[in-house]
């Protein structure tokens, strides 16, 4: 979680296939979907159909039941992330596959990356020789970075190729922070790998920028764009009563409304709210999770101790606070207290 905001960056409304990737997954390893969606308010209905969404909170719980459900084997985010095909990102994918060059595809991937489903932020700089295109994984908790990493980089290794007619272009290679013993070392079979690096990205060739894509098309890259741009717009409107329910549970410090006192404060019916919200993709416990998650990183930064932090977030007890905090970070509040 960001220390700015009131929630991360990635928590948007989502295609429900990666979440669907994740299920498979688990089922594969004999887990029913009821397990992977434990906590989410979501069932195996929610993730089909034209118009289903669900949020990145959803899918980071789905995430972190599968990796307790499997034990988390080395590979797992590499498994789930050959899963991925680009015809998976829907409208984005074509958008991708039609645009004229790679560099005018990056500029679709970045512009509509809120379409995609990673959680990574994705930042590309262009230089002489080389250009990188960082994954910055800084506001993705703790216990699932790897994982992601994992999956959200196969899946990159598996679109590239694709664009450019089958084929990994030359000189691309990905740097990694983390050294050899990681089964991202798999990756070395399609492209090289530099080890122990201070980034997570790939790297290719400036001129590779301008390099054209066989599947170019204008006229259809232009009405996938167009299309791109309402849908963007489509699932950024659906995300309107979370938002007045995330601002209630922010605004008294100390004090955290029940799901029926913020349901009659918008003069709805409890089971209302709970529908609506549920339309969007969350539930009023995921996003009361996720206000606590923001505060308790503030209010630790600002010197409270771990039974003050716990007491202002409306936890009976520190040792609720305290797995929960754990959950989020991979380490205890006590770390981060005075």
């Amino acid at each position: 979680m960001s220390d700015g905001g009131v929630r991360p960056f990635w928590d948007y409304p989502r295609s429900p296939t990666a979440t669907r990737n994740l299920v498979e997954a688990g089922g594969d390893r004999g887990f029913a979907p009821g397990s992977c969606l434990a906590g989410t308010a979501l069932t195996d209905a929610d993730l089909v159909g034209p118009d289903a969404v669900v949020t990145g909170t959803q899918e980071l719980q789905i995430i972190r039941n599968l990796l307790a459900l499997t034990g988390n084997p080395p590979g797992l985010g590499i498994e789930v992330g050959t899963r991925y095909q680009i015809a998976s990102a829907g409208i984005l994918g074509f958008a991708l596959l039609s645009s004229r060059t790679m560099g005018d595809a990056l500029s679709v991937g970045l512009r509509f990356s809120q379409l995609s489903s990673t959680f990574h932020r994705f930042t590309l700089t262009v230089g002489g020789e080389d250009s990188i295109f960082d994954l910055d994984e800084s506001d993705i908790p703790l216990d699932i970075r790897h994982f992601l990493l994992e999956r959200d980089l196969t899946a990159i290794a598996g679109i590239v190729p694709i664009l450019f007619g089958g084929v990994m272009p030359p000189g691309a290679r990905v740097m990694l922070r983390t050294d050899r013993d990681t089964p991202l070392r798999l990756l070395a079979e399609l492209l090289t790998v530099e080890f122990e690096s201070p980034r997570n990205a790939l790297v290719f060739p400036t001129e590779l920028l301008a390099a054209p894509l066989p599947t170019a098309d204008p006229h259809t890259a232009a009405l996938c764009l167009r299309q791109c741009e309402e849908l963007l717009e489509q699932r950024r409107s659906r995300d309107g009563i979370a938002g007045v329910v995330r601002n209630q549970l922010l605004r008294v410090p100390g004090q955290v409304p029940t799901m029926g006192l913020i349901a009659a404060g918008m003069h709805i019916a409890e089971r209302t709210l709970h529908r609506r919200l549920a339309r969007e993709g969350t539930s009023y416990r995921a996003l009361l999770d996720e206000v606590r998650e923001t505060l308790a990183k503030e209010l630790l930064a600002n010197g409270l101790t771990v039974k003050e932090v716990s007491d202002r977030l409306g936890y009976s007890e520190p040792a609720a606070f305290t797995h929960a905090y754990t959950r989020w970070h991979g380490s205890p509040p006590s770390t981060h207290a005075p």
